[in-house]
């Protein structure tokens, strides 16, 4: 049952579905798709597939929220591939009937083989374009026309600059992860595509997130549109469960090592905030004895796709990213999320562990909290209305004595002494006070340690080189 009722404020209708179609088959995809799916061992709807393929098919415009892992992919992919195939036309060289934009090339390879592998018993024919890499292949893959073209906004614009690609017949337009390109700058680039677009045309709107600017870009964009939502704005899945260690930045090495020696195995994923601080990390755990890479805009495309077919082997090394791959990377059985650094906007820690969990999997999400970062982690506790579970005790700040007004005095003496101008009387000797020291605690500086170990060392964290992914 579908209830559907109007929001004056937000000139859209919202989708309260309660339950979930059982099969594919009653979506009303045809024999040919379902082939597809059977392939791919799908055979039970998630629930954004289920409230958003009916509407799609409907021709309805769409704002999707839902949170990462969730299927939207093929909440959009099989719909549209069923239209197309049910209106079929040839498209005209260096045109596309269905554009699908995306963020990062990572996102955007995994949506071209999407729509592959669920197209293949369709005759879909479908091309992917991003920067990185050279575009001459690129280009001849637009020369005959495709069916579906997925694209990031920047090379995107560069082709239809030089006339290679041409989108003025664009019969359905899809944005996926619109939050993480509004992000990442894109706005002005996806403006400009959207003004290149025919007006005519079905727009598909998902985003995991929903601040004030997508919203008042979704507004511009869609005509009549079904809002739909899966779950709590900003909500991680509940078959992730998350805790945190506050550990001095100093003891994060360590105790990361200990960590992946003792506990995190399979394939995990630990994310550091800069480049430069993922190399490093990369080289490091390296030295360690544990299999590494790494992944970030600094890498060329070329590395980047031997990192992930590296994290996709039977042998997977621990990946570390940044958060260029907290969307984007749709890896199956990830089993830890290791944050390394929290990042700066809480919303970027559900992308983080969103990689782990995914599809109803069971995963682990694991940060590192030192002192510094307290803020951050209030803030992301804030977002998600609950607390994380600590698995240490959080270290006691350093405390001293407040200076009263005499030893002010006297350091300011003191200043003017070395300065050459005391107002001392000639000949009296300076007497030197013993200068006062802070009462600290010393547990604000012990080692962080698992449950059931003893305190990390950095002796002890070599100690285990060899031991570690034997589970791999």
């Amino acid at each position: 049952m579908v209830e559907r009722r109007e929001d004056s404020t937000e000139s859209t209708l919202v989708s309260t579905i309660e339950s979930t179609t059982g099969t594919f088959s009653e979506l009303g995809l045809s024999a040919p798709l379902l082939r597809s799916l059977a392939d791919e061992g799908y055979t039970t709807p998630t629930p954004i597939q289920a409230k958003a393929m009916p509407h799609i098919l409907d021709g309805r415009d769409l704002f999707g929220c839902a949170q990462t892992g969730t299927g939207k992919t093929a909440a959009f992919a099989l719909p549209l591939i069923e239209q197309m195939r049910a209106k079929a036309t040839r498209p005209a060289p260096r045109r596309c009937r269905t554009l699908v934009l995306a963020p990062t090339r990572e996102l955007a390879a995994q949506i071209h083989e999407s729509f592959l592998a669920y197209g293949r018993h369709c005759g879909i024919q479908a091309a992917v374009i991003y920067g990185g890499v050279g575009q001459q292949r690129q280009a001849r893959a637009m020369l005959k026309g495709v069916d579906v073209l997925v694209a990031t906004p920047g090379r995107l614009l560069d082709l239809i600059t030089q006339r290679l690609v041409d989108i003025r017949q664009v019969e359905f337009l899809v944005l996926d992860e619109a939050d993480r390109m509004l992000d990442m700058g894109f706005i002005h680039d996806m403006r400009r595509i959207i003004a290149m677009l025919p007006s005519q045309r079905q727009t598909l709107f998902f985003s995991a997130t929903l601040p004030k600017a997508v919203r008042q870009l979704a507004d511009s964009m869609l005509q009549n549109p079904l809002e739909i939502k899966t779950a709590p704005q900003s909500s991680p899945a509940e078959t992730v469960s998350q805790s945190v260690f506050h550990v001095p930045k100093r003891e994060k090495k360590p105790l990361l090592i200990k960590l992946l020696q003792e506990e995190a195995t399979g394939r995990v994923i630990v994310f550091a905030r800069t480049k430069h601080g993922a190399d490093k990390l990369q080289r490091d755990l390296t030295r360690a004895g544990i299999p590494t890479a790494a992944i970030h805009g600094n890498k060329s495309q070329p590395q980047r796709e031997r990192a992930l077919a590296a994290f996709k082997s039977t042998e997977p090394p621990v990946l570390v990213a940044t958060d260029i791959a907290a969307r984007g990377i749709d890896v199956d059985e990830v089993a830890h999320v290791i944050n390394y650094e929290l990042p700066h906007e809480p919303e970027t820690y559900v992308h983080r562990i969103g990689r782990t969990g995914r599809a109803g999997q069971v995963g682990a999400a694991v940060s590192f909290c030192d002192p510094e970062e307290q803020p951050r982690l209030v803030a992301i506790e804030r977002l998600l209305r609950r607390a994380i579970p600590a698995r240490n005790k959080p270290a006691v700040a350093t405390t001293t004595s407040r200076p009263t007004q005499a030893d002010q005095s006297h350091q300011s003496h003191g200043q003017q002494s070395r300065r050459g101008k005391s107002s001392r009387p000639t000949g009296q000797r300076r007497r030197r006070r013993p200068a006062a020291q802070p009462q600290t605690d010393r547990s604000a500086h012990a080692p962080a340690t698992l449950p059931g170990s003893t305190p990390l060392t950095t002796a002890g964290s070599r100690g285990g080189r060899g031991r570690h992914r034997r589970a791999l």
